[in-house]
């Protein structure tokens, strides 16, 4: 079984803390680790998150506590480093990064030949709005073109075939917010786009840990039973950005593909 997203960005580049995941694996019966890091943590891709920054104070101040604390150098170093020890599960190294249309070029760069297992695109602001820091920051905002424009850079992203994987690719909904109409013609394009790229998606357990009264357990149904309609590879993740989160709820989501 694998967890295929788990942040490691609590600890130290060190063996001592990627141990401590490991042991959690174990402890969970987890054959594989998908470690990564968000990709605003490293000096280079600090320049992709101007416009968010600008659009919001808020997320102006949590951005420049977070970001760009390691160089890309630093990770690649940690990566090497795992590679030559013996580890009961198997171990793979990716960059959760978030997707913007317009940094597909620059993304594209700071990622090649880097020797990275996989990459996860994922969509973290929609036209700059960082949708899921808070709930209060929906109040006010048209939910109806949030969601266009979440599922239009989602379709985007999966067609750019920059990535292996598509990050909680529903995560929009979770605070709870539904648009007024069907979301079936999104969920197919996305599907479409995903198996065109040959890239996963990733059921999550993040959104229903951090808001179990608002968020459903993984994907929406739905969109759960047009992905593999369209042989869209399925790839189980907790989300997890601590040891003891890892492989939170694996055995649910896996329950809930089989259904």
């Amino acid at each position: 079984m694998i967890d295929g997203h788990i942040h490691i960005e609590r600890g130290a580049y060190t063996l001592d803390w990627i141990n401590q995941f490991v042991s959690r694996a174990v402890e969970m019966g987890i054959d594989e680790i998908r470690l990564l890091e968000h990709c605003y943590r490293f000096e280079e891709f600090v320049p992709m998150y101007d416009a968010v920054c600008a659009y919001s104070e808020y997320v102006n101040a949590w951005f420049h506590r977070n970001a760009g604390v390691h160089k890309l150098a630093d990770y690649l170093a940690l990566m090497e480093q795992v590679r030559h020890e013996q580890f009961p599960v198997e171990i793979k190294f990716g960059l959760e990064i978030c997707y913007f249309r317009e940094f597909e070029s620059f993304i594209s760069e700071q990622t090649k030949d880097k020797g990275f297992d996989f990459l996860l695109g994922s969509i973290h602001f929609v036209d700059h709005f960082a949708f899921d820091h808070k709930a209060d920051h929906w109040v006010g905002l048209d939910v109806d073109k949030i969601y266009h424009r979440y599922f239009e850079d989602s379709i985007s992203l999966a067609k750019s075939r920059i990535f292996d994987g598509i990050g909680h690719p529903d995560a929009i909904k979770l605070f709870g917010h539904k648009p007024s109409y069907s979301l079936s013609d999104y969920y197919e394009r996305l599907a479409q786009a995903l198996s065109e790229s040959n890239m996963y998606a990733d059921q999550n357990s993040g959104a229903a840990r951090r808001c179990p009264e608002t968020a459903s357990l993984g994907m929406d149904e739905e969109l759960l039973r047009i992905l593999k309609k369209n042989h869209v590879k399925i790839i189980l993740s907790s989300d997890a950005h601590c040891p003891e989160d890892v492989g939170y709820k694996i055995r649910e989501l896996n329950r809930l593909i089989a259904c």
